[in-house]
This record gives C-alpha cells, sequence and structure tokens, in this order.
C-alpha cells in the first residue's frame, strides 16, 4: 500500500511530525499495510479524512454510552421536542429547530431514543460530521434532517467498495444468513471499526469480531446452515466532498 500526496509517496515517518493524534497514526499504519493506494491532493486533505474517522469513532463511543435503545422500526421512539416519529419508525426534524441542536440530542438524552443498526449508523455518520465541519455549516447542509435507515441527505455522499482493507472509521456489515424469521432486525449487524478486531454496533455495544458473530448465531433459525461472518464490504464517505 502506498500513502500518495500530489503523486507523490509518504510513509509514516514522514507524516508523523504534521499528525500527532494517536488514534489518527494508527489509521496512517493501516493504510501503509494495505496493497493498494490512498490518494491526495494535499497533506490537508488527508488530515481532514483522518480528523473525520476519529470523529467518526468519538461519535460511536457516545452513541454505545448515551442510553439509546435498540428495537425495530415499528417500536422505534424519539424525543419529541426536536423530533416528529413518522409512521415507518423514522424521525423528521421539526421546523424551526436546529439540526446541530437536535442530532447532539441523541447523544445527550439517549433513552428518549430507540432505534435499529442502519439508523444508528447513520445518527453517527451525521454527529461524525456535524464535529467535522462545524454547527454552523451542518445546519444549513442538513436543515431537514431525516432519520431513517440507510437514507441519506443528499450531501451526505458515501460508496461501497468490495474488500477487506478495513480502516478505522470504516462502515463494515456482518451479515447473518440463517436469521430466525421471526427476529428479522438479526438478518445483519452495521458496525462502525475502531482497528484492533473492534467494532461498535447499536445493541451489541463494542466488541470484537467473534462476539458479535456469535450474537448473531444465536439469533438463527433452528437447524442453521451457515455461520455469521464479516462481510468484505466496506461503506466510506467522499471525506473530501465536506471540505471548503
Amino acid at each position: 500500500m502506498m500513502i500518495l500526496i500530489n503523486h507523490h509517496r509518504v510513509r509514516p515517518k514522514d507524516l508523523f511530525p504534521h499528525i500527532t493524534n494517536k488514534e489518527q497514526r494508527t489509521i496512517i499504519e493501516y493504510m501503509e499495510k494495505y496493497s493498494g493506494n490512498y490518494e491526495y491532493a494535499t497533506l490537508d486533505q488527508l488530515k481532514f479524512e483522518l480528523m473525520f474517522r476519529t470523529n467518526t469513532m468519538t461519535a460511536a463511543r457516545q452513541q454505545d454510552k448515551s442510553g439509546a435503545k435498540f428495537t425495530t422500526f415499528q417500536y422505534a421512539f424519539c424525543n419529541k421536542q426536536y423530533w416528529n416519529r413518522l409512521n415507518n419508525g423514522g424521525f423528521l426534524i421539526k421546523p424551526n429547530i436546529r439540526p446541530s441542536v437536535a442530532i447532539l440530542d441523541i447523544i445527550k438524552n439517549g433513552p428518549l431514543y430507540a432505534f435499529e443498526c442502519s439508523t444508528a449508523v447513520a445518527i453517527v455518520l451525521y454527529i461524525a460530521t456535524l464535529y467535522s465541519i462545524g454547527s454552523s455549516r451542518f445546519d444549513i447542509l442538513f436543515n431537514n434532517l431525516y432519520l431513517m435507515d440507510w437514507q441519506f441527505d443528499e450531501d451526505m455522499k458515501m460508496y461501497q467498495k468490495v474488500g477487506d482493507d478495513y480502516l478505522p472509521g470504516d462502515i463494515l456489515h456482518f451479515n447473518n444468513p440463517d436469521f430466525n424469521p421471526k427476529e428479522p432486525h438479526w438478518r445483519a449487524e452495521n458496525v462502525i471499526y475502531f482497528g484492533d478486531d473492534l467494532y461498535q454496533g447499536h445493541g451489541i455495544g463494542i466488541r470484537n469480531a467473534s462476539t458479535i458473530i456469535n450474537f448473531l448465531n444465536d439469533k438463527r433459525k433452528p437447524n442453521p446452515q451457515h455461520s455469521a461472518y464479516l462481510m468484505t464490504l466496506i461503506t466510506r464517505l467522499y471525506y473530501q466532498s465536506f471540505r471548503l
């Protein structure tokens, strides 16, 4: 793997004088060990992505500690001061409410909320975006904020790729092909990757892969044929789309 800045290869030792955050240095070390290229026009582009990734992990930790409950769309609920709960289980921000205030309320008043894991990932990404670009831009970009499954605002640009070059801050996916039809919400678990075999999944916590797989295997149909597993599928943001 190579990290390229303005078409020139840089190594971790070249970057560490400019990047002192321990988690960000770990991400650089992951980039260096994989077998592809991470290309940036400038050092500032790389630093912005590293900041965004660490903010994603911070938001995931905060959500994990918030007291927000895991539930299905049918039973989802939210703080009515800031959100309208729609019939499909989604949350739509109320008129004249600042999105930056509403999204942070989820980690400040977690027990007033319950949602499933795809909405949980969306919440983490929105909070990470707020931390990365500030409340003024966040309020402009996401003035009609809607939280529901994988339905993201058009300004939250992301893509998926097949591979196992997982980086801290990535969204990864555990699949459970033999899930119990009576508990279809455990057909999969979307997680935030922390590195070092640690993943945060709403309803499961911050756990290693084997613990998450064992948890999902306990949610399978009778006489299952297939174990749950970590997919070689990565969901990433277009981080540079948020840079001014």
